[in-house]
């Protein structure tokens, strides 16, 4: 069983685990409630009743919360016009260099973009980029045509949802260093982001219950 340190168990008695929380309340509650030294992140944990097993109740999509995330993100481009993507302000961009990079175990990024006629171009190391969550498709919004505007959108703070297998959505859609209506705005726009990517397999409801915790603090439910 896993313990807590004397910070935790004193912060978590703030936190009534039998009560549901009108969001207002849940959020001024986290402002409260940051125990460390660093500006942790606002993670939100939504229970769905989506179940992975079905291909029709899978859910994969991407959104630009109104106040970003809180996290700069480094962006590689595999391009061969490196000039338009250092132009549009991505940190890394290139194709055989950044390709070798990968080889050989070189992930100095956060985002991997590319345009449909270089995806295959990428096979050779679709093994080391997929279980790092790296590998550019078509639903994670990171296979486009207009390269600089992806890379304005993931700059601003786009990010993308996946339903894992145990029918949980997990996302950072803030700081505490956030005010806040920012940290509501953003956590209302992420729960309307899931419902207008509700899975057509999923009838009636899709969000069975939604928690939201700064870092190394408990979850407070909230209203759904």
């Amino acid at each position: 069983m896993a313990t807590h340190g004397k910070k935790y168990r004193e912060s978590a008695k703030a936190v009534d685990l039998t009560k549901v929380y009108p969001l207002s309340e849940a959020v001024a509650l986290l402002k409260k409630s940051g125990y460390t030294k660093f500006d942790g992140s606002v993670e939100i944990a939504v229970k769905t009743f989506a179940d992975a097993k079905y291909n029709d109740q899978m859910m994969r999509g991407t959104t630009i919360l109104p106040h970003g995330t809180g996290k700069s993100k480094r962006i590689a481009v595999f391009t061969s016009d490196e000039a338009e993507a250092k132009k549009a302000w991505a940190d890394i961009a290139g194709t055989e260099t950044l390709l070798n990079d990968i080889k050989a175990g070189k992930f100095n990024f956060d985002v991997l973009l590319t345009t449909p006629d270089h995806i295959r171009d990428l096979a050779p190391v679709a093994k080391q980029l997929g279980p790092k969550g790296l590998m550019p498709s078509p639903k994670a919004g990171t296979v486009v045509v207009n390269i600089p505007q992806a890379v304005e959108e993931f700059k601003k703070g786009k990010m993308e949802f996946k339903l894992d297998k145990t029918g949980n959505i997990n996302a950072a859609v803030g700081k505490l260093s956030f005010t806040e209506t920012q940290i509501e705005e953003n956590i209302r726009a992420f729960l309307k982001a899931l419902e207008d990517n509700k899975p057509a397999g999923v009838k009636g409801k899709l969000i069975k219950k939604v928690f939201i915790a700064p870092t190394m603090w408990p979850g407070i439910q909230i209203e759904a």
